[in-house]
């Protein structure tokens, strides 16, 4: 992958997605609430705060916000995690939110037998009634200089405006030399009534010919590419390599632009307990991190993003596929073990995880 230099550049990490308040009742659970903790995150959001805050590059978020006490909390928020917002877009606020509105998210972490759930409220949100037009994206990607371009399957589901949004991001990103990933993320509850699957899987497949870098699991090249793991059982217990192997043919077959293609496995054995690993594809190669059985998890949210920011700095810092995603695998892993959708973790911990360090005591 050639990315452009840091010198050319005025920003190695751009993500375009929503951000919305999460609000999280810590140990207990939403229906039962009497007091919230508040945090930020979004799909793609959290890719590029990962990125600036344990990786220590420059990022910055393109997306919208209602004007309003909650819009400036998320300000506050997302600048406290150092993503520049230069080129979000505030929005009036008509005192109801008919017009526009922020989103919320109430996510309870999950425990043993009980998995983690999130309840979003999303409707009319600022960042969903972003167009075509609205950004100039040839003055980001052209003249101030961006590295790294990020986006995903979940701002594609919000409105039927989004997709063309990102189209003509990634467009303008190619055109002017800015590796591109996207992480499918399928969310069911976000496409059920915007066209269901089949409308998911044609707004995919549009987008993919200007994806360099294409992540997700298994659920998510199935239910957004069209893309069949063999192997993979209902339940998903057994996640089959050779399955992969087959899926990942598929997929550049059909796709011929993909540099590469990253996915988490996850055997779920309980909301506290995982099976963790993941795998990518680049040049023709099928590269495996350090399976980690048995992982103990405090918060599974923003897993896969912190997977994906660690794979970005990977092949940013290296070039190297394997080494890529060991740095995914291994900043997922950390960013589990802590509160929230945004990773706690720093490089030090993740490349001394990545050589196998423990977890004894540090002092």
């Amino acid at each position: 992958m050639q990315l452009k230099s840091p010198e050319s550049c005025q920003f190695d990490i751009l993500s375009l997605g929503e951000v919305m308040v999460r609000l999280d009742p810590g140990e207990g659970r939403v229906r039962t609430a009497r007091r919230f903790e508040v945090w930020e995150g979004g799909g793609e959001y959290n890719v590029a705060r990962g990125l600036r805050r344990c990786f220590g590059q420059r990022a910055a978020l393109v997306s919208a916000f209602a004007d309003n006490e909650v819009g400036r909390l998320l300000e506050n928020l997302i600048l406290t995690g150092g993503v520049d917002m230069t080129h979000c877009k505030w929005m009036p606020f008509d005192g109801v939110g008919r017009a526009c509105r922020n989103g919320l998210n109430f996510t309870e972490k999950g425990f043993g037998v009980r998995a983690a759930l999130g309840t979003s409220d999303r409707g009319y949100t600022a960042a969903s009634q972003l167009k075509a037009g609205d950004i100039d994206w040839d003055h980001i990607f052209g003249e101030l200089g961006v590295r790294w371009f990020h986006t995903g399957g979940i701002y594609a589901a919000l409105s039927d405006t989004t997709p063309g949004v990102i189209a003509e991001a990634l467009q303008s990103a190619q055109k002017h030399g800015t590796i591109t990933s996207y992480d499918l993320n399928f969310r069911s509850s976000l496409w059920k009534d915007f066209g269901g699957q089949e409308e998911c899987q044609k707004v995919n497949r549009e987008l993919a010919p200007y994806v360099d870098v294409m992540i997700g699991n298994e659920e998510d090249f199935t239910a957004c590419l069209g893309l069949h793991v063999e192997g993979l059982g209902d339940q998903m217990k057994e996640l089959p390599i050779e399955g992969y192997r087959k899926m990942i043919d598929q997929a550049t077959s059909q796709f011929p632009n993909f540099k590469a293609i990253a996915t988490t496995l996850r055997t779920v054995r309980t909301a506290t307990v995982n099976d963790w690993g993941a795998l990518c594809w680049h040049d023709g190669t099928l590269y495996e991190a350090t399976h980690r059985e048995r992982l103990e998890i405090y918060d599974r949210v923003g897993g896969g993003d912190s997977f994906a920011s660690g794979l970005i700095y990977g092949f940013m810092k290296t070039g190297d596929a394997q080494q890529a995603v060991q740095y995914g695998a291994a900043h997922g892993a950390l960013a589990m073990t802590t509160a929230g959708d945004t990773t706690m973790a720093v490089v030090s911990e993740v490349e001394a995880l990545m050589a196998g360090d423990s977890a004894r005591v540090k002092r």
